[in-house]
């Protein structure tokens, strides 16, 4: 009797991420994907960063091993310095070879790196391997800081942060004031780096435009259409594959990302107390830092209104809150201050909460998306200003709780105010769109979605290349 032929693996992919855990998250939802769909994966990690790795390898422990090399995981530098870590991290590019000339009896068919990983594009190619550049944001939040650096974009003498920029390879053609641009391009332009570091850092955008197959997004066609439509020049004019959102529907442990401060089941318990729709999530990231008076004029705010509410304080924020406004809230009934990690997606998909002041980083408009929760929306920095502007505008599931901006407290009245329409008669509108868009986010990841066709194209595409 002839012996069954071994099933032919998967064709080998190597996946770079960011080492920031906004970046790495969404990246590592997206290989959990590929790796159910027979792709094998080798996940570049640091010791620090591989706990984040045990889902995945627990749930496909055949498809998908580590390649463990030593570096900072997230980067503590003062301000401004986050170029000199992207400078730094291109040194992944030599041990990621060495390790690849150790395998050619298993060569890698692409790579996936995050945008952040520009130099991994042309490490693809010597590799002789296709470049594909991920996206944790979505697309307009990614051709943006791209648009800067490939024009480079400089501000007149003497104007002010109220100086408009426009983008016209960008449908619409839309202006932002220089406050509400990127805040790395701004580093490279303004601060004294070394040019070496300038340099590398303009250069790993420009080889994602330049040396890179395709982008794939996490984002989805309810959102962006508009610009996934387009030929976009500040995207190189690449395929876009739209896969999002990519994160799981329920996180019932409420460990994604790490251990949680508080239980998800303790936090839903106590969110129960309370009538469908009436809470008000607070959470601006792991990684913005509130002065004392932003802290200040949102809790005063939350008092104004007696709104009940959650807020989630990251480690770097804990001593902000104002003195006695804790107590007074729990004293109260109403308000409950998470310090630490919080079980967002649990929390978001909660009956009670029905609004979430967020940053509007990218991972959070996801979850609430995916949660038909509407947003206040109050961004600090990065690609944040411009994803409140589509949400606001253009998907119309958020209202601007403030102008925004990392230090700029609003005033307490006014935020107030926006509370209280919020949750009143006239956020009626958009809290039903926030619902329709959950619909259209859960029809987008199933079979005959706009996402999920994207993903099992993707797949197609890079079996192709064996």
């Amino acid at each position: 009797m002839e012996t069954a032929a071994a099933p032919t693996p998967g064709p080998h992919v190597l996946v770079i991420p960011f080492t920031a855990q906004g970046h790495t998250l969404p990246l590592l939802d997206l290989a959990a994907l590929l790796a159910a769909r027979g792709l094998r994966l080798t996940v570049v990690t640091t010791p620090a960063n591989l706990p984040l790795l045990s889902p995945l390898l627990a749930a496909q422990p055949a498809a998908v091993r580590p390649l463990t090399i030593p570096f900072p995981s997230n980067p503590s530098l003062p301000p401004g310095s986050f170029p000199v870590f992207i400078h730094a991290l291109a040194s992944l590019r030599e041990p990621i070879l060495a390790w690849a000339r150790s395998s050619q009896h298993d060569p890698v068919v692409a790579v996936i790196a995050d945008f952040f990983c520009g130099w991994a594009q042309p490490l693809a190619r010597e590799l002789g391997a296709a470049g594909i550049v991920f996206t944790p944001s979505g697309v307009l939040g990614t051709a943006f800081p791209h648009s800067l650096f490939r024009r480079l974009v400089r501000r007149p003498a003497g104007s002010g942060d109220e100086f408009g920029v426009t983008f016209p390879a960008i449908p619409g053609q839309p202006t932002y004031q220089w406050r509400e641009i990127s805040m790395m391009y701004k580093w490279f332009l303004e601060s004294g780096f070394e040019e070496k570091v300038r340099e590398m850092v303009r250069q790993n955008y420009l080889w994602n435009l330049q040396e890179s197959w395709a982008f794939v997004s996490n984002t989805l066609r309810a959102l962006e259409g508009r610009y996934l439509d387009a030929s976009l020049e500040d995207m190189g004019f690449r395929h876009i594959w739209a896969v999002g959102p990519v994160a799981p529907e329920t996180d019932p442990a409420g460990t994604r990302g790490g251990e949680a401060a508080v239980a998800a089941a303790n936090l839903s318990a106590w969110l129960d107390a309370f009538p469908e729709g009436s809470v008000v999530y607070v959470c601006f990231g792991s990684q913005a830092v509130l002065t004392p008076a932003v802290a200040a004029a949102l809790a005063e705010a939350l008092e104004r209104r007696a709104v009940p509410f959650v807020w989630v304080v990251n480690a770097g924020n804990s001593g902000v809150v104002p003195e006695g406004f804790e107590a007074r809230a729990a004293a109260a009934g109403r308000g409950l201050v998470v310090r630490g990690w919080a079980p967002q997606v649990a929390t978001l998909r909660h009956a009670a909460v029905g609004w979430f002041m967020t940053h509007c980083g990218w991972n959070s408009v996801l979850e609430a998306a995916a949660a038909g929760v509407p947003m206040l929306a109050w961004p600090m920095t990065a690609d944040q200003f411009s994803n409140v502007r589509l949400l606001v505008d253009e998907v119309r599931v958020a209202v601007r709780a403030c102008a925004g901006g990392y230090g700029v407290a609003p005033d307490p009245g006014e935020l107030a105010a926006v509370l209280a329409d919020a949750v009143g008669e006239k956020g009626r509108d958009v809290r039903a769109r926030a619902k329709e868009l959950a619909v259209e986010a859960a029809r987008a990841v199933t079979e005959g979605g706009s996402s999920y066709a994207d993903l099992e194209g993707l797949v197609q595409e890079i079996r192709k290349l064996c």
